[in-house]
């Protein structure tokens, strides 16, 4: 559901805005962010981020940069993000995107967009950047280092990229985004004479901690804001990651110390040598008072410049008066806090239950109507197809009826010929034989007359033989016994 409305979403934004929401990643040979250089004082972005995986974006929309990113695809989260601050909008939508670019620079793209509606089109998605799937289910949210609250409605929708957010845990994400908020808006804003003067820069540091073994989770959150006019200052922030209440704030070169080295944010250090001591201290003492709970009043920067000593003395007796008190009531504050916290949460359970109930009830009664609605069908087809075999069944039972009336017609005329051709076989033997024995008279005549001519030659042939044999023997006789002359006589 979350997909597909986001997906509607932004085809309506399309359809309605055609620069929705550009933005592109700057080349190597291109100076700093291009037109993104703006949102940093002097044009100058920060030097010491030279690592090859840092990869510089110029977030734009309608054509127009609204803030500069710097990226890193090993971390998969961004590192720092400059921008300025804005009327903030009434409402806030949220639409994420990426940048296709970034894992594809071959890519005909040349503007974020959602993730859900780039497809096959975009190469290696996800190689470089982290993704929406990345972070559901892990437990962390998808936090602004750029917050859109600080946006007017413009500036807002290129604010909800994957490029300008890190991992945070829902409460940390809350904390970030209020004290944040609470800082520039009271802090920052109403102590430097021109808004358009005031420079911001809100950065994560990466730890070795990865979700889902991808991207990575910050160790620490900062800011560092630098008011470049002449009565001008500079401030870092640094929120720790496993203290959600931490608010810590120190120099500018302080907090370049903890970043890689030879880091420098802001060029010439946001005039170090020629700030104004007395701004800077009014800025640390509102931040004090939004770090200790209590509420602050905004006063004008040019009244306060006006004032005399004596007023400026009764100031700060007031204001040590309200910190001792602000000191004694943080702690019943807090309780609020935790109570409304605790209420809060007890309604979005409450709601989440019900939720729950709902969806399984519904779910079952669909699951039974699902289930019913199969069953009639099944019943219906089972019905129709016996409907249907039953003339197919009745026409087979009459052809196979007429096939075994043909079978037994056919056995009793095959049983009829076989007795009829007994009687007709041996009338017709019977008729046969004087034929037969009366012609074969004349043969047995024949026969015999040749036995008996062939015997009296036989006896012939058998007596010639015996006397034809005597008469060889004598003769060989006489011719053994005889004299050989008279045997010649």
């Amino acid at each position: 559901e979350w997909t597909m409305k986001t997906s509607i979403v932004f085809l309506l934004c399309i359809s309605v805005f055609p620069g929705f929401s550009q933005g592109r990643v700057v080349r190597e040979d291109e100076t700093g962010f291009a037109e993104c250089n703006v949102f940093f004082p002097g044009q100058v972005p920060p030097e010491g981020f030279t690592e090859p995986f840092h990869v510089k974006i110029c977030q734009q929309y309608n054509k127009e940069p609204r803030f500069a990113t710097l990226y890193s695809t090993k971390d998969k989260i961004p590192l720092y993000s400059a921008f300025k601050f804005t009327k903030p909008a009434q409402s806030e939508e949220e639409n994420w995107l990426v940048e296709p670019q970034i894992d594809d620079p071959e890519n005909d793209l040349h503007e974020m967009v959602h993730e859900a509606d780039i497809g096959g089109t975009v190469a290696n998605l996800g190689a470089n950047q982290a993704l929406t799937s990345d972070y559901v289910g892990s437990g962390y949210e998808r936090g602004l280092l750029n917050p859109s609250l600080l946006n007017e409605e413009d500036f807002q929708v290129a604010t909800y990229t994957l490029t300008n957010a890190v991992p945070l845990s829902p409460a940390l994400s809350k904390s970030w985004h209020r004290d944040i908020g609470k800082v520039v808006e009271q802090a920052l804003i109403p102590h430097c004479s021109k808004m358009d003067h005031l420079y911001l820069l809100a950065g994560a540091i990466p730890s070795n901690l990865q979700v889902k073994g991808k991207v990575s989770v910050p160790e620490s959150l900062w800011l560092a804001a630098c008011c470049d006019a002449p009565e001008g200052w500079s401030l870092g922030l640094v929120k720790k990651i496993s203290d959600e209440n931490s608010l810590a704030d120190l120099m500018v070169r302080e907090l370049e110390k903890q970043l890689l080295p030879g880091v420098h944010l802001f060029k010439g250090n946001c005039g170090e040598d020629k700030q104004s001591e007395e701004k800077r201290e009014a800025v640390l003492r509102v931040v004090s008072q939004i770090r200790s709970g209590e509420q602050v009043v905004k006063s004008n920067n040019q009244e306060t410049k006006d004032q005399p000593v004596e007023k400026s003395n009764n100031q700060e007796n007031s204001g040590w008066v309200r910190r001792v008190a602000g000191i004694l009531a943080t702690p019943f504050i807090k309780l609020l806090e935790l109570l409304i916290y605790i209420f809060v949460e007890l309604v979005k359970f409450v709601f989440y239950f019900l939720w729950l109930v709902v969806k399984r009830v519904v779910g079952t009664i669909l699951d039974g109507v699902y289930s019913l609605w199969n069953g009639m069908v099944s019943y219906l087809k089972a019905i129709s197809m016996v409907l249907i075999s039953i003339p197919y069944d009745v026409g087979r039972v009459i052809v196979n009826i007429f096939l075994g009336f043909l079978q037994i017609v056919r056995d009793v005329m095959s049983l009829t010929y076989r007795i009829l051709s007994i009687p007709v076989g041996f009338i017709l033997h019977l008729a046969a034989f004087p034929y037969h024995t009366i012609c074969a008279i004349p043969s047995v005549l024949k026969d015999v007359a040749t036995g008996i001519g062939g015997t009296f030659s036989l006896v012939i042939d058998a007596s010639a033989a015996v006397l034809h044999g005597f008469y060889y023997l004598a003769c060989h006789i006489i011719k053994r016994f005889v004299p050989k002359g008279s045997s010649d006589d």
